[in-house]
């Protein structure tokens, strides 16, 4: 029999399906719906995203709000929200659900999960059957190098005649890769080693912490990208014969480091050891909201046009597509302050052309560009790229305070995100109305 490991969460095939011989193939159904045993999650960026086959299905994320909140006070600032956390175990169960590999509440909170099935054999015929649940969750304190990753063994049954007091479960946590290679981390918590199925059952609950520092990282921003990867090993009792998820490298999470200067914690507080912070390496997504009331809603309502019918917006291009719609096809942040304002040059220009010079009527407007002009994407893009389409942008007059807060809350959008410079990183856009 094959080696199945299947979303957290899937109910195994009772002792009486096995026997018939139905369990057997409702398990080999599973298996060839499910994600392959070693995978990375479709919206991971930087070089772990090469490391591995992407998922064929989006991950598990956190329904957008329908809207912003209306501001209240004189003190209340526009912000981008804070990304959450924290994550209970609650929260990863109901997000993985029984379909997805990953669940991603933020880039700071984050979890995976694996079910495990074995089959007790005697005899050529199946007397017993066992399971256990495996969940990782990862999360990251603000502005803090250290990752927790806290496992959770739980749902383990067994029916029928087996041993699983006596079967040992090896639970083992690898970097398997670097980048650049060669990094040193700093590893803590509580790795339970090698367990039975029972002392599992009881114990239920550990957790690992990684830690790399700074100064192993790579270019202005300190860049350390990484693999970690969970596996299991089942070593079976003396004379018993197993069948099913006996081992296997289970799923992957993709940690990152930096310590760029344009972002938060970039001194330490003074102590060098502690300057940055990590993140994971997953695609975040900015939320504007075109609902009435909200600050940025002119300029939400630009994005959606440029989204839904490219070919209404100026400058006219036939085969316009802008970026930042999907995973596949993210923006990516520049700091680089000659390109920022190259791209507003170049959006300015197409709100002259088409709106004339006194397109911003009396100062009251101003010209907002999409993609972004601290992007990659912006409207100055071929003219670093001569590949990139030429136009494949989207540039209006909108009122002045939509424009400047929807500025405003990309800029802390960044930073709390931790979105650094550059194509190892990417972040859509979402509208909600």
């Amino acid at each position: 029999m094959e080696s199945y490991v299947l979303p957290a969460g899937t109910a195994a095939p009772s002792l009486e399906e096995l026997q018939s011989g139905c369990g057997m193939e409702r398990l080999h159904d599973l298996a060839q719906a499910a994600e392959p045993g070693v995978a990375t999650a479709q919206e991971t960026v930087g070089p772990a995203r090469l490391y591995a086959p992407l998922t064929r299905h989006a991950s598990s994320v956190v329904p957008s709000a329908p809207g912003r909140p209306a501001l209240v006070g004189a003190s209340a600032q526009i912000a981008a929200p804070e990304p959450s956390r924290t994550m209970t175990f609650d929260e990863c169960k109901r997000g993985l659900g029984s379909t997805t590999n990953f669940f991603l509440k933020s880039r700071f909170a984050v979890c995976s999960g694996a079910s495990f099935v074995q089959t007790w054999v005697a005899n050529r015929e199946p007397v017993g059957v066992s399971q256990f649940n495996v969940r990782v969750v990862g999360t990251i304190a603000k502005n803090s190098r250290t990752i927790n990753f806290q496992y959770y063994f739980t749902e383990m049954v067994a029916q029928g005649e087996t041993e699983v007091a006596a079967m040992k479960i090896t639970m083992k946590a690898g970097i398997p890769q670097s980048w650049p290679s060669g990094v040193q981390y700093t590893r803590g918590g509580h790795m339970p080693g090698t367990k039975t199925f029972t002392e599992l059952s009881a114990q239920r609950t550990f957790n690992d912490t990684v830690n790399a520092k700074p100064g192993q990282g790579s270019g202005t921003s300190d860049l350390v990208f990484a693999v970690y990867q969970p596996s299991i090993t089942i070593t079976p009792p003396p004379n018993a014969t197993l069948t099913g998820d006996l081992k296997g490298n289970i799923f992957m999470l993709a940690p990152r480091w930096d310590a760029a200067k344009y972002l938060a914690n970039s001194t330490g507080g003074g102590n060098p050891a502690k300057k940055g912070a990590a993140t994971f390496s997953y695609l975040s997504t900015l939320t504007l909201s075109a609902k009435a009331g909200a600050e940025e809603r002119a300029e939400a309502q630009h994005i959606r046009e440029a989204f839904l019918v490219p070919q209404d917006t100026k400058p006219y291009m036939s085969a316009k597509k802008v970026p930042g719609q999907a995973a596949a096809d993210p923006l990516h942040r520049t700091v680089s302050a000659a390109r920022i304002d190259k791209n507003r040059a170049a959006a300015v220009k197409q709100c002259k052309r088409y709106w004339g010079d006194n397109y911003t009527n009396g100062g009251t407007k101003e010209c907002d560009e999409y993609p972004f002009a601290s992007t990659y994407e912006g409207a100055a893009e071929n003219y670093y790229d001569p590949e990139a389409i030429k136009f494949n942008f989207s540039a209006k007059p909108i009122a002045k305070d939509d424009n400047q807060a929807g500025g405003i809350i990309l800029k802390s959008f960044y930073g709390k995100e931790r979105v650094i410079d550059g194509l190892d990183d990417g972040f859509i856009v979402k509208i909600t109305v």
